[in-house]
């Protein structure tokens, strides 16, 4: 599950943008979606803190996400261990404690079709994210929040729903609820500038 939520967190925070939208009541999923593709790349520092019912105290961590589009993520952890996520392609890297593994995504369905949901997120696709996700949007363009509920019933073995929340392109945090019910919350803050 870890892998799930590290490359979920890479994919979807690193579409950080500073644009502002007033309050309007006519944004919808197709807006959204619009203003998430029109982002091309983007850096964020994250905070994430997992809650594990195997852990009395949460976890927290904290690096920088990269994405380059069409299909390149990067989850480069800092603290409290270095450890590198990057998907590129069809291809996921792990670099951690030395070692560095690499295994092509189409020989993992369930991560394959989580990955290009959060691709068709990144890339405005409405269409490809309905066909893992039951997805609906509150809000307003300056203050929005996403919910992304699994279709597959393998998926919804895993995660529960996934809420991400943000003003325009800007994306502030995401929260994964898992299906036995730990849960993480990552806040983010763009990168991109610096």
């Amino acid at each position: 599950m870890r892998v799930f939520s590290a490359v979920l967190t890479a994919a979807v925070l690193c579409a950080t943008s500073t644009l502002a939208f007033a309050a309007d009541p006519s944004w919808t999923l197709d807006r959204l979606m619009n203003t998430l593709g029109a982002k091309k790349s983007g850096r964020a520092q994250f905070t994430e803190t997992r809650y594990l019912k195997i852990a009395q105290e949460p976890l927290e961590s904290s690096g920088e996400l990269v994405f380059v589009a069409p299909d390149h993520l990067e989850k480069h952890t800092v603290s409290p261990k270095p450890e590198n996520l990057v998907v590129d392609g069809d291809m996921l890297t792990v670099d951690r404690n030395g070692r560095k593994v690499t295994i092509p995504l189409r020989n993992y369905p369930e991560l394959g079709a989580f990955i290009e949901s959060i691709r068709a997120t990144l890339a405005g696709n409405r269409f490809a994210l309905e066909n893992a996700y039951k997805v609906s949007v509150d809000g307003k363009g300056n203050d929005w929040t996403m919910t992304l509920v699994p279709i597959d019933s393998r998926m919804k073995q895993k995660v529960s729903s996934i809420t991400l929340a943000g003003s325009g392109a800007a994306l502030a945090r995401v929260e994964i609820k898992q299906a036995d019910g730990d849960r993480s919350l990552m806040r983010l803050q763009d990168a991109s500038a610096h």
